[in-house]
């Protein structure tokens, strides 16, 4: 059967606004011929005019055979899962979201050889501008710990550099839902360009997610221009049904999600996936304890990793779980976003 091309989702998903923008397409393609612009309206990708299939014939897909936004959109909430608890890291994590148990059994994986890096996402301290990058060392992984998804990066873009350019096949992904699908068509793939990713990815970490924000959007013109707040000045933000900002003064300011609509990606508004279902463990802060993370471990590679970390004292956990807290979270993503 014919590979679907470039030219397909973009008719598909790019002129649709249904683009996630999960940069799984800058990924794998194998011409670089897809990209995001790095400034002005970067919505969707921008393709150069060349196209292995379209252009020489030679049989590709991969663009299409990794996007998340080809499939129909879910409606489980929480899905199917092997252990639901609370965790939290017993390591000194500047600037962690809720208990720090992502970095916690990151640190120690990569400590032991579990994994020889992690693709995630990075921010400029100062301008607090996400990158995507690749984490090689513990150190590295403490000092960028701290999640970024309240704004937008297409983060799997820095898989190619992880997989290709430097070679490295034991990789642990962390990113939102829309990533994590993407990873997971990886993983499944029958495409013959898509299988190097797939057999370096070892292990999966999805975040939970209601919306992600354009940084311009956001920072430029919510904070700066309305509020005056600068972002060398911010020390945290979260989201907890309402975006959190903690500043370094200790002062705190909320907002809404409603107040939020206007610096909301487009493309996040076809996403009905909350917990990131596709992952190996799923973590959040709804549900747990104050200083916990919510940890949905989905299957028995995502059980050995946290098993490991709690053996070797680098994580500790908690039984006290809501899941009615995060199905409630979840079912509100889905009323407003389902189309059937």
């Amino acid at each position: 059967m014919e590979q679907k091309t470039y030219q397909d989702l973009k008719k598909e998903v790019w002129e649709t606004g249904r683009c996630s923008g999960c940069g799984g397409c800058v990924a794998v393609c194998p011409a670089d011929a897809i990209n995001f612009r790095e400034s002005g309206d970067n919505s969707t990708p921008v393709q150069s005019g060349y196209c292995k299939q379209v252009t020489d014939g030679v049989v590709c897909g991969a663009c299409y055979s990794v996007c998340p936004r080809t499939s129909p959109q879910t409606t489980e909430t929480i899905g199917n899962y092997i252990d639901l608890i609370a965790a939290k890291s017993t390591r000194d994590i500047p600037r962690r979201q809720s208990g720090g148990a992502v970095t916690g059994i990151l640190a120690h994986a990569l400590a032991t050889g579990m994994i020889d890096a992690v693709v995630t996402v990075g921010e400029d301290r100062f301008t607090l501008r996400p990158v995507s990058m690749v984490i090689t060392s513990g150190e590295q992984l403490l000092h960028e710990a701290g999640s970024r998804y309240s704004w937008w990066v297409p983060f799997l873009a820095a898989l190619k550099t992880a997989v290709i350019n430097r070679k490295y096949n034991k990789i642990a992904v962390v990113g939102v839902p829309c990533a994590v699908q993407a990873v997971s068509r990886i993983r499944s793939s029958d495409n013959d360009l898509l299988k190097p990713f797939a057999r370096s990815i070892r292990l999966v970490i999805g975040l939970f997610c209601t919306e992600s924000f354009d940084y311009e959007a956001l920072i430029a013109n919510k904070l700066k221009k309305e509020h005056n707040i600068a972002t060398w000045e911010i020390k945290k933000l979260d989201v907890r049904g309402k975006l959190e900002i903690t500043m370094k003064d200790g002062s705190t300011f909320s907002f809404p999600m409603k107040e939020l609509e206007n610096v909301v990606r487009t493309g996040c508004h076809h996403c009905t996936d909350t917990t990131a279902l596709f992952s190996d463990i799923s973590a959040g802060s709804v549900g747990s304890p104050e200083g916990y993370t919510t940890l949905v471990v989905r299957n028995p590679v995502g059980k050995s990793f946290l098993e490991s970390a709690v053996l070797s004292g680098d994580l500790v956990t908690s039984g006290e779980v809501d899941p009615g807290a995060i199905e409630k979270l979840a079912s509100s993503k889905i009323r407003k976003n389902f189309i059937s």
